[in-house]
């Protein structure tokens, strides 16, 4: 069974997604009914929700729509990774505010589709560093031209878990590997970095990748981080551009597949428990 650690819901009735704007596939609802269905077929016994970069003024609506949601009897859902701007003079407010709400499990800041400087913005370092002493982990959504200064960020905060998602965005479909690879392991020098296998099928050619297409990829995370140091996570309704939730899983099945069962149990289920507390 797998807690998937990394699901995004879309209702654009009740929530502004400016980023959809440029998109055909994804621009479209993406609601949990549709979600929890294809789940529990494919043996996903919770999830948390990953916030999906609505507009700044929304943040805190969606976390409660998330939360309302778990509340429905038999929901799969167990909490919430939150959006947050770092950037902002506001972040400390929002900081505690989040922090009073056992719900909330941990924030996010998509990088990857912004300017580099961010990632150097004195605000932002100064606010990483308000993370030390909380409950609330961090997850890095960043390239690989952006993960030398990603672990910048996570050096100010080392007693914060950090998640780096999506296997640190490899470019599968392209091959280009060498910068990846070697930032890769740096990162996983840092023993508060957890990395998250999710979701790479988006990266790879939809219409030529096959399980040992991913498996260098996967390989090279679980080997520099280590069985303790991995959790599992659909990225769904990414997902979809790779070929679906089913698929997803089925390939995560084939990769991890000569493993060990307690290997297994920890990438799938066990360590998501402990980092979260569910």
């Amino acid at each position: 069974m797998f807690i998937d650690t990394h699901l995004h819901l879309i209702d654009r009735k009740h929530l502004r997604y400016p980023w959809l704007a440029g998109e055909t596939v994804l621009n479209a609802d993406f609601l949990y009914a549709d979600y929890a269905l294809q789940a529990r077929r494919v043996g996903i016994e919770a999830t948390l929700h990953m916030e999906v970069d609505v507009a700044p003024s929304q943040m805190e609506a969606e976390s409660r729509m998330i939360q309302s949601l778990a509340g429905e009897p038999g929901s799969l859902i167990r909490g919430a990774i939150a959006a947050c701007r770092p950037e902002d003079d506001s972040f400390p407010s929002y900081l505690e505010r989040q922090e009073g709400n056992p719900f909330i499990k941990g924030f996010r800041r998509v990088l990857h589709v912004m300017p580099d400087a961010l990632l150097d913005n004195q605000t932002v370092h100064s606010n990483m560093r308000r993370l030390n002493g909380s409950r609330l982990t961090f997850d890095l959504c960043v390239v690989p031209r952006q993960l030398e200064k990603a672990a910048k960020l996570v050096d100010l905060a080392p007693d914060t878990t950090f998640i780096l998602d999506h296997c640190g965005v490899p470019a599968i479909a392209s091959g280009e590997a060498t910068v990846w690879r070697q930032q890769i392991t740096e990162m996983a020098t840092r023993p508060n970095v957890m990395a998250k296998i999710s979701g790479i099928v988006a990266y790879a050619d939809a219409a030529s990748w096959d399980v040992e297409t991913l498996r260098p990829y996967v390989e090279h995370v679980a080997q520099t981080f280590g069985f303790d140091r991995l959790v599992w996570g659909s990225d769904w309704p990414v997902c979809t551009l790779g070929g679906g939730l089913s698929t997803w899983v089925a390939a995560t099945h084939a990769l991890f597949a000569g493993c060990s069962a307690q290997e297994r149990e920890k990438v799938y289920s066990a360590n998501a428990r402990r980092i979260w507390g569910l």
